[in-house]
């Protein structure tokens, strides 16, 4: 199970429970992989509305990773996410807020 004090969100893939964290190891994959010049751009497209399928593809790939998933984004293409592709964009969101958060805010 996921703890949100440690900034972990729960996916569920292909009906197996996966914890993301967004650790520095995955914050600086994330920002290599990224069109951004940087996270907060990131961020700041994620709370305009802005941000695409990949953006979302991105984020989960290197919150699983940080949570100690071995795969890689075409492993990802090809699993069915719980919720589907909304609940996938608004995991993605709550990994980026619990990875900013301070603790017990």
């Amino acid at each position: 199970m996921a703890n949100p004090h440690a900034g972990e969100v729960e996916i569920v893939l292909d009906r197996e429970r996966h914890v993301m964290r967004l650790t520095l190891g995955a914050l600086a994959e994330l920002e290599a992989e990224l069109g951004e010049a940087s996270l907060v751009d990131l961020i700041a497209r994620f709370e305009g509305g802005a941000v695409s399928s990949r953006d979302v593809l991105r984020l989960v790939v290197a919150g699983l990773r940080g949570g100690g998933w071995s795969g890689r984004m075409e492993d990802l293409l090809a699993v069915e996410i719980a919720g589907g592709p909304l609940e996938a964009a608004r995991l993605a969101g709550e990994l980026l807020v619990r990875a900013f958060a301070r603790p017990g805010s």
